[in-house]
């Protein structure tokens, strides 16, 4: 009983049962106005011949003769069928015709009326016998007076009529079961499958939340609605995987990477601390303390950075930007340091070059590849390294390149650069939290465009992708 409750709560069920009310009261209205429909069409049509009949027995009075008139009325009264003629005098006397019993006020005020009767059976018995038997029914009539005074009556049974009125009856009462039967057993089946599908979808996420991620709803080969449904969920839930992915390895290298930073504040607050420390030595201590905490603080501001973007950012603050402008300033920017580090920086600009985007995040986006660049541009072995700034629109594209010609990245850890924290120098001696690509590719990403980490043959060739539209 309990399971016939929950069934009975689902909408599927309820909507099933619904619709199948609504179908089945609209079938037996169009039934019960078909039955109605036919059984006035019969009516009409015996009303019809009742009139055809009469008005040729007048022409036939008028035209032949009230002889003629009585062979014809004599003639139709002997045939079988739902017929009832009736030819008397002007005091009502049964000259001729098949129906023996008319009531006087048919006879006296002629019009339309409807009575019982009885006749002699025609498939009964010879009519001559006085023991023929009678048939009895219902008779529909019109009675008229002739321009002698005689009166004529002619009718119809409505016996047959009302045979032909129950069987349509009868076929509606079929009609209507059948429907009701049919509108249940094709309802059932419907809220079945549909049941079936949301189960399945139900136990999935069952699965899921008891822990195991890795689950996803079943797609069939139908492409149905449900298809679709179960396709965006898969995709919902890989992105959710992922998330949830990143957010454990980030906080393994959030510890991993901040643990040693912490270590090194500590010793050096230790160290300045002691007794034996120097004024010198506690100078030295607290500048090594104020070193450490502002590469913690930038650590923290760029992981804030990259969640933010990540999250979105107001259309409002999206503007056009002469992208030529920036990069070729930042570029500028970063020469003496370059040059410094022994690395030539060559620039191939195009100008007015125009996109829709937040200035300080594409500019934001630009120092880091141009920071990695001189971290990583030099050659191995002897040699200057080298630095390729280009920029240049390609149809609905804005193609951003920094090229360097180090020692590049396998191919492998091309797209594991782009995560959070990822630094491929096991060591870790040189500085970087490994948070620069993930801050590109964010806001790549933010403005619906692409990083691109490709071979430069040698060294890393950084493409930032950005649609111009």
């Amino acid at each position: 009983m309990s399971q016939l409750v929950q069934v009975w709560r689902t909408s599927t069920v309820r909507l099933t049962v619904t619709f199948i009310a609504i179908f089945v009261v609209f079938a037996i209205l169009l039934l019960a106005f078909i039955g109605w429909q036919s059984s006035l069409s019969i009516q009409r049509q015996q009303a019809n011949d009742i009139e055809r009949e009469v008005a040729q027995f007048q022409r036939i009075e008028a035209r032949q003769g009230i002889r003629a008139l009585a062979f014809a009325v004599d003639r139709v009264s002997s045939q079988p069928g739902p017929g009832l003629y009736f030819l008397g005098d002007s005091s009502g006397l049964m000259l001729l015709g098949n129906l023996n019993d008319v009531p006087a006020e048919v006879l006296i005020d002629p019009g339309v009326y409807s009575f019982d009767y009885e006749r002699p059976d025609p498939w009964g018995g010879d009519e001559a016998n006085a023991d023929m038997p009678q048939r009895s029914g219902v008779a529909v009539v019109r009675s008229i007076e002739l321009s002698n005074g005689m009166r004529l009556v002619v009718g119809r049974d409505v016996v047959e009529r009302r045979g032909y009125s129950a069987i349509i009856l009868q076929s509606f009462l079929a009609g209507v079961v059948g429907i009701i039967l049919f509108s249940v057993i094709a309802g059932g089946i419907t809220a079945r499958r549909v049941l079936r599908r949301i189960d399945t979808i139900r136990d999935t996420s069952t699965k899921i939340m008891s822990g195991n991620l890795s689950e996803r709803v079943p797609v069939t080969s139908r492409n149905d609605e449900f298809d679709g449904l179960a396709t965006n969920l898969n995709a919902m839930l890989d992105r959710i995987e992922q998330l949830l992915q990143g957010l454990k390895e980030v906080t393994d290298n959030v510890a991993h990477d901040l643990k040693t930073p912490l270590t090194r504040l500590r010793n050096k607050a230790e160290s300045a601390l002691r007794d034996t420390a120097t004024d010198e030595m506690r100078k030295d201590a607290l500048e090594a303390v104020i070193g450490e905490s502002d590469r913690l603080i930038q650590t923290f501001n760029a992981l804030l950075l990259i969640a933010r973007v990540e999250a979105g950012t107001p259309s409002g603050m999206l503007s056009e930007v002469n992208v030529s402008d920036v990069v070729a300033d930042l570029a500028e920017l970063y020469g003496p340091v370059a040059e410094d580090a022994n690395i030539e920086i060559a620039t191939t600009i195009e100008p007015n070059v125009m996109l829709k985007a937040n200035r300080e995040l594409i500019g934001q986006a630009m120092v880091n590849l141009l920071e990695n660049a001189v971290k990583y541009a030099q050659p191995e072995g002897s040699g200057a390294g080298r630095i390729d700034v280009e920029l240049r629109r390609d149809k609905n594209l804005v193609r951003i390149v920094v090229a360097d010609n180090g020692a590049g990245i396998p191919e492998p850890d091309r797209k594991r650069v782009l995560e959070r924290f990822v630094r491929l120098e096991q060591s870790r001696s040189e500085p970087g939290s490994g948070l620069g690509l993930s801050l590109v590719n964010a806001v790549a990403r933010l403005h619906g465009g692409e990083l691109r980490i490709q071979d430069n043959g040698p060294g890393v060739r950084a493409a930032l992708e950005l649609p111009a539209a």
